[in-house]
């Protein structure tokens, strides 16, 4: 595996114990949720059904291409480097018709390297654990590319370190662990203790295959962040693992919204996640770079728990969207959540991070259409009115971009595929 160690780390000083900072903020976060209007934002241009059905037209012959494309690749250098360009130019003509995106977006995402990080990084995932399945590793890079823009955002180059490789493995095991309803109470508060320890220090012999990997990611930490030096890493990590555990308690079917803390639960899980980002990327944080990074921990904890409404209903998993979605139209949570994200945008220009200016403006670009396309995956749970209110600000109609992602599932393409293809290398 070619990991870079972190070159960028500075002593840390005397700070507020990551424990405290996590109160503070998530009450500092809550309220402004709570402030945070249910009326229906501006959401931009809108478009015409003639305009969408245009798009959709001319992106279902180049989407059918590279579907073809991903199952039967050239055997030849030349064959797969002429592939890749078609499939750059197919992924760059979706993103631009999906997410609004201009060529100067596109060519700063390509400028920053996130693709080709993410491309390392699912091989020396599937060097570490070749049983690991895309949708673990597809989990795993999404969070790779969470701590990129904390590089970003820190004024650190865009790179895979070790530790961002280890944490980023870590929660697909023990996130998909947690949140998985055939496993019993007791096993779960088993293997958490044993997690606690290992995150607090203790040298713990590994029970099972499962525990040998999580003990070899928590090494790759050490080995690059000395406990003594910066022990607010591991403050970190045993924040988002109390996240974790607290979060165990919103697997209850039926249950009341006046029987737990659903918003604060996940908020502490979203927030202490991408607070470790910030930990793992830097070493230290200021009290302004903590905000930043729990901030943008809650939002992303609700675009995911968004996406995944349909399957927290299943399943029984307690959010403010699957809660909701049991007696009443997701339509007023989704603008308030929307209004939030915005407050976000505002909060992204509060850190001095020259470097991060061009994605700052993919961002702001693409964030909005993001969570609309979110509410695409699960409009069933909204009123007529709304879906075809917010799909009018959607380029492409909600039916057209679930009919792609079930093509991908019916043809066994995965997205992690496509970036690997679109950045593989010249042997």
């Amino acid at each position: 595996m070619m990991l870079q160690m972190n070159q960028n780390q500075t002593v840390i000083v005397d700070r507020q114990p990551v424990s405290l900072a996590v109160s503070d903020m998530l009450q500092q976060f809550t309220r402004i949720w709570w402030e945070c209007s249910t009326d229906l934002p501006d959401l931009g241009r809108t478009y015409s059904l003639r305009e969408q059905l245009q798009k959709e037209k001319d992106l279902d012959h180049q989407l059918d291409s590279l579907f073809t494309e991903l199952r039967t690749p050239p055997q030849s250098q030349e064959g797969r480097l002429q592939a890749q360009k078609r499939i750059m130019t197919t992924v760059e003509a979706f993103a631009r018709a999906a997410l609004g995106l201009e060529e100067h977006h596109i060519q700063a995402i390509k400028d920053y390297g996130f693709i080709e990080v993410l491309a390392e990084f699912a091989r020396s995932a599937r060097a570490f654990d070749p049983s690991i399945s895309d949708e673990d590793l597809f989990q795993a890079g999404r969070n790779v590319w969470s701590m990129n823009f904390m590089q970003l955002m820190l004024g650190q180059p865009i790179r895979l370190t070790p530790s961002i490789f280890a944490y980023s493995l870590l929660y697909p095991y023990t996130d998909n662990y947690l949140d998985d309803p055939t496993v019993s109470d007791l096993a779960k508060h088993s293997f958490n203790d044993r997690f606690r320890r290992r995150l607090d220090g203790d040298d713990i012999q590994p029970l099972n295959p499962q525990e040998e990997r999580i003990c070899r990611l928590i090494e790759m930490i050490e080995e690059e962040f000395d406990r003594h030096t910066y022990p607010q890493v591991y403050e970190s990590l045993l924040a988002i693992f109390y996240g974790q555990a607290h979060s165990l308690s919103l697997i209850k079917p039926g249950a009341s919204p006046f029987e737990m803390d659903v918003l604060g639960i996940c908020f502490e899980k979203g927030g202490t996640s991408v607070l470790a980002d910030g930990y793992l990327v830097n070493g230290d944080l200021t009290p302004d770079q903590q905000a930043f990074m729990f901030h943008y921990g809650t939002l992303t904890q609700l675009m995911d728990d968004l996406e995944d409404t349909r399957r927290d209903l299943e399943n029984g998993l307690q959010t403010v969207f699957s809660m909701t979605a049991q007696n009443w139209p997701l339509d007023q949570v989704t603008n308030r959540t929307i209004h939030y994200a915005q407050s976000f945008l505002d909060h992204m220009d509060t850190l001095d991070a020259p470097a991060a200016g061009p994605f700052k403006d993919v961002f702001r670009t693409c964030l909005i259409p993001v969570i609309l396309g979110a509410v695409g995956t699960v409009e069933k749970y909204y009123s007529r009115s709304y879906r075809r209110a917010v799909q009018s600000h959607f380029p492409v109609r909600f039916s057209f971009i679930e009919k792609q992602r079930r093509k991908l599932v019916r043809r066994g393409i995965s997205a992690m595929w496509v970036i690997e293809a679109m950045a593989e290398q010249p042997e």
